[in-house]
């Protein structure tokens, strides 16, 4: 199944919407909880950060060092965060901006 299939089957909409209804970051702890596996929740937290040090210049070995991310992974986020869909990148965006005080 291809991705953007994948977003016109109900379960995963009613998915994305779930999302939208949390308001705060205790509602999306205890929804990723019950969500994922706590390596899951691992796992999801170990991209974001091998995608911020890809997204600051860091060179894929540095970020296999730094994250334990497999080269697999460190390229496969490579390729997300500089691709078409941007979710990696808007995330990273709104991060920055929150850090330095403007959002």
């Amino acid at each position: 199944m291809n991705i953007e299939r994948m977003f016109e089957r109900g379960d995963v909409d009613q998915l994305v919407r779930s999302f939208l209804l949390l308001e705060n970051a205790d509602d999306v702890r205890a929804f990723l909880t019950d969500l994922c596996t706590p390596r899951e929740i691992c796992d999801f937290a170990q991209r974001l950060q091998v995608a911020r040090y890809l997204d600051e210049g860091e060179p894929y070995v540095e970020v296999q060092a730094r994250t334990g991310a497999s080269s697999t992974t460190v390229s496969r986020v490579s390729k997300a965060l500089n691709g078409e869909h941007g979710g990696y990148r808007h995330v990273l965006i709104k991060l920055e901006d929150q850090e330095n005080g403007r959002a």
